[in-house]
């Protein structure tokens, strides 16, 4: 008999993501092509959460690697409005941001950090609010800039917590929201209510429990957060359980060390969990070029044609 170790089997299991996700990746460039499509549209994807602290910014720069890991052109933008710290998370120096942009002081291609061959980051600030540029050209003129990359297949946002209408901006323009919460009843409640402000505009929400035990301590959390929305907000509401993220020492080891623990840790819990949760995005996005649900945008000038629409 041939004994397969645990390491082996490990690496079968990887490569069936890969090819999961391949599979996925390619049919959807493949019906762009078949559709016609003459120009990619990027898929926007907004992580959140209802208050700090829950590991959503790690949530999001964790994701954007693993989806860039699989193949696809990835771009995170930093939209925490005055908080912005995924320059921290991803170990890089940012000397300017996409507030220098809007001033005039430098160009989109010259704030760009190249995390990894697929994978961008557009930075945001620390102190700054973008918003203060809204009665100027400058989005404009961002627009104009930003075509350097249309070529993405998917955008995380990253935003700010809590339910703030400057938050709720990015939410509204993103095809998918990612609500993050932890078992902590205070995060939950102002998850819930991020939900409910949020469901003033949309009908579909997605929700990530992380720093839980197991899937079913999730899917129970998940459960009364559903049935609470179901009761009080009602509608065309429909609430998603996109995954979990376990409680891995892993995770919070890697924000000491300012790495990231889908890259550093292929084969911890926490990985496979994001894994998960990336291939269910990854069906969705699929879905939606199928049914040509996608908006006609592109990268980050996509991004700010939206947010302009606010604006007038």
């Amino acid at each position: 008999m041939t004994m397969v170790s645990n390491s082996e089997n490990a690496n079968v299991n990887q490569a069936k993501k890969l090819k999961e996700l391949m599979d996925i990746k390619n049919s959807g460039s493949n019906n762009n092509k078949e559709n016609g499509f003459a120009k990619k549209t990027t898929h926007f994807i907004a992580v959140t959460s209802g208050k700090g602290g829950v590991g959503k910014s790690t949530i999001s720069a964790n994701l954007a690697y693993v989806f860039s890991k699989y193949g696809y052109k990835v771009g995170i933008f930093d939209a925490d409005i005055g908080l912005a710290n995924l320059d921290v998370l991803f170990n890089v120096r940012v000397k300017r941001n996409i507030v220098h942009v809007l001033r005039g002081q430098s160009e989109l291609k010259d704030i760009l950090v190249q995390i990894s061959p697929n994978l961008i980051l557009i930075p945001g600030d620390s102190g700054s609010d973008i918003f203060e540029f809204t009665d100027s050209k400058a989005f404009e003129k961002l627009v104009q800039e930003s075509t350097v990359l249309d070529d993405l297949d998917i955008m995380v946002i990253d935003t700010g917590a809590g339910i703030g209408e400057k938050t709720q901006m990015f939410l509204n323009i993103a095809d998918d929201i990612l609500v993050v919460t932890i078992p902590d009843p205070a995060a939950i409640t102002d998850a819930y209510a991020t939900i409910k402000m949020t469901s003033k505009k949309r009908d579909e929400i997605g929700m990530v429990l992380n720093q839980v035990t197991s899937e079913k301590e999730a899917l129970a959390i998940f459960g009364k957060i559903d049935k609470v929305a179901r009761v009080n907000i009602g509608g065309n509401l429909h609430l998603e359980y996109f995954g979990k993220i376990a409680d891995d020492p892993i995770v919070s080891s890697s924000i000491k060390r300012r790495t990231l623990f889908a890259k550093e840790s292929p084969y911890a819990m926490a990985t496979q969990d994001l894994e998960k949760i990336a291939r269910q995005l990854a069906k969705k996005l699929e879905q939606n070029i199928l049914t040509g649900a996608e908006l006609d945008a592109s990268g980050l000038s996509g991004l700010f044609h939206r947010l302009i629409q606010h604006f007038r």
